[in-house]
């Protein structure tokens, strides 16, 4: 990973706190921030900025600066940094074919990479797949810069491996749709196997049940048979889940609690953050 000179330094008056843990999301359309305290398992701080537009890397990393310069307590020396990439320039590769040397190849022919693009992968919990992924190298080099050594996943892992262990001894097919303000993921597991993943944007509710149909189409999966399970952005009360709920048989929404206590102002929202609460 290549670094250069230090453009932020922490607040030499804050005291280190080694039992604090910051997870940071990016993506292209915001940020989001929050500290776990591990020792009293209580997140202590979320918040989220929403861009008006979608950025590039040059332009994320000029608001990431901005917002740790004004967050006080951002400013502090972490026991542990997670960064989580969020971008679709990700696919998942079995075991069985992948080879390290051959990284870029995986990614040709379904993103738009550049020549010089920084490519890395994670190993996932289970199944016996790698994916393989560009993360935002720019904002990489300035928190190594910022906080020291940290870790790094891309977004889809963290969901994967998080579905995976909700799946857990579930021997049916199972669809999981994580929802968020402008896209969706679906994974479908049969077993222990991963049989589908992919994500999609939506703007409208028509939007969403087109793609989950189509995709119980392409799998020959019977709507009045396998479960749907709604994960994150989604309520009984709104329209997403009433329209799921017309089409598929079988729909439930997973309990977004949290094994720790939140004392942040914006606790409801963090909740359906499902991927960042699940990033410690």
């Amino acid at each position: 990973m290549e670094t250069g000179q230090k453009t932020f330094q922490t607040n030499s008056n804050i005291d280190k706190i080694l039992n604090n843990t910051l997870s940071i999301q990016v993506s292209l359309s915001g940020l989001s921030f929050c500290i776990l305290n591990t020792e009293a398992n209580t997140l202590i701080y979320y918040s989220k900025t929403s861009f008006d537009k979608t950025l590039n890397p040059i332009e994320v990393l000029n608001q990431l600066k901005n917002h740790l310069s004004k967050t006080k307590i951002l400013q502090q020396d972490f026991n542990d940094v997670r960064l989580i990439h969020e971008n679709e320039l990700a696919t998942l590769v079995p075991k069985s074919l992948f080879d390290e040397d051959n990284l870029s190849d995986y990614l040709k022919f379904n993103s738009k990479i550049l020549s010089n693009d920084y490519i890395t992968y994670d190993d996932l919990s289970q199944g016996d797949i790698v994916n393989v992924y560009v993360p935002y190298v720019n904002i990489n080099n300035f928190l190594y810069d910022t906080y020291g050594a940290f870790e790094f996943n891309h977004y889809s892992t963290l969901l994967l491996n998080v579905v995976f262990a909700l799946h857990k001894n579930n021997r049916e097919t199972t669809m999981y749709i994580n929802i968020t303000e402008q896209h969706f993921e679906i994974v479908v597991l049969g077993g222990s196997k991963l049989l589908f993943y992919n994500t999609f944007e939506y703007h409208t509710k028509e939007d969403f049940i087109y793609y989950i149909l189509f995709t119980t189409e392409q799998l020959q999966l019977n709507p009045e048979e396998f479960l749907l399970i709604l994960i994150g952005k989604v309520s009984k009360n709104d329209d997403l889940y009433n329209i799921a709920y017309t089409y598929i048989r079988n729909v439930s929404i997973h309990d977004n609690n949290t094994s720790y206590t939140l004392e942040t102002e914006n606790n409801e929202e963090f909740i359906k953050n499902f991927v960042l609460q699940n990033s410690f």
